[in-house]
């Protein structure tokens, strides 16, 4: 089995904390359409014929085009990959591209799985992001996409937010989980260089929060969820039991992927592949039949600090056995050796051959999965 994720680069406003490849640029919609079902032949041979069970569609933002291109995405994949009758086919959206009639069309073209950006119900704070929606459109988007028919259905939010109060943070919560959700995912604010946030933390106009004050959120994020039957299977992912997000699972239990369209990634257990970062040399490879991508076959070294990174941020934790299995009994003994103290210290805890992060790990998980890296 194995995935397939497309980035459709279109935004038609910028979010200041956001530092995901995008332009404004729509009208080159139609030509990236073309140049992306070139890529999908260019690029069918990448999963070695591979049955497909799970199908991203990310960005930007996939919901700024037409259910008629969304239906003609679908189709190109099913012309050049054998894709499994029950697979996953997400799509990410903004509430503001949602109505019932554009979800009844693009349900009809293959979409099962809808992640809804709502980030927050305070429009004060959707503002100070630079979102644009607002509550009430989040509202109705849900209301359109549960009557078309989709039920499996995510909302992201996002925490840490400079101002925003412990009891906002609980709030939205709430109003979440006061809908027939399945999924949960829970960011908290990072402010990342060359966004308009990290302009203007360099510039003293905007700090993060302080760690108790993440602290504090994190902790009513898992407290809430918890009561209302949510199980947190990676860091920023929680579901009602059955509903794990296939397609994200897959990448922290490296199963191969192919990403498709500027700035995607891609995965085949051995090697790793990148396409370029900006949209007019994209096109301009593709229309060329030349792969726009470069890639680089993984050492010891990078199979275990990517195995690391991803499966220490789950439930499942890390396999020592499967670790061996990838690099060698070396890295194995490394792993062991670094993690005793934290397990001493109740950050990590170990049952037999899985090293799994605790709730209290959890809060500091970006520090422990430095110091357990290989350098």
């Amino acid at each position: 089995m194995a995935g397939i994720y497309i980035h459709i680069p279109f935004c038609k406003k910028k979010c200041h904390y956001c530092d995901f490849y995008k332009t404004l640029d729509t009208g080159l919609a139609d030509r990236f359409l073309e140049a992306l079902k070139k890529e999908l032949v260019l690029q069918n041979n990448y999963l070695d014929k591979s049955i497909i069970n799970t199908i991203y569609i990310g960005g930007g933002t996939p919901s700024v085009l037409s259910a008629v291109q969304v239906r003609e995405i679908i189709d190109t994949l099913n012309n050049n990959f054998s894709i499994d009758g029950d697979a996953e086919i997400t799509m990410e959206a903004n509430p503001d591209d949602i109505d019932k009639v554009y979800v009844r069309d693009i349900k009809r073209s293959g979409i099962n799985r809808i992640s809804l950006g709502i980030q927050s119900w305070n429009d004060e704070i959707l503002s100070f992001l630079n979102r644009r929606h607002n509550a009430e459109q989040a509202e109705q988007a849900l209301n359109s996409i549960f009557e078309a028919g989709i039920d499996n259905v995510s909302a992201d939010l996002i925490y840490g937010i400079p101002g925003m109060t412990p009891g906002e943070w609980r709030e939205n919560l709430l109003k979440t989980f006061s809908y027939d959700l399945v999924h949960l995912s829970a960011y908290h604010l990072t402010i990342e260089p060359g966004t308009v946030f990290g302009k203007m933390k360099d510039q003293g106009e905007l700090s993060e929060i302080d760690e108790g004050m993440s602290e504090k959120q994190f902790r009513t994020l898992l407290d809430i969820s918890e009561k209302k039957g949510f199980e947190q299977y990676e860091i920023s992912n929680f579901c009602r039991e059955g509903y794990h997000s296939i397609h994200n699972t897959n990448y922290w239990k490296r199963e191969p992927y192919l990403g498709l369209g500027p700035s995607a990634h891609s995965f085949n257990g051995e090697q790793r592949q990148w396409n370029v970062s900006k949209l007019s040399v994209y096109l301009r490879n593709v229309e060329n039949e030349i792969v726009p991508a470069e890639s680089e076959t993984l050492e010891k070294k990078d199979l275990y600090n990517e195995y690391i990174m991803t499966s220490l941020r789950t439930m499942w934790g890390v396999n020592l056995d499967y670790l061996e299995e990838i690099t060698d009994k070396e890295s194995r003994d490394y792993m062991n050796n670094l993690v005793v103290r934290f397990i001493k210290y109740g950050m990590v805890s170990r049952n037999q051959n899985n090293i799994v992060l605790t709730d209290q790990g959890k809060m500091i998980s970006d520090n422990i999965i430095s110091e357990l890296m290989m350098v």
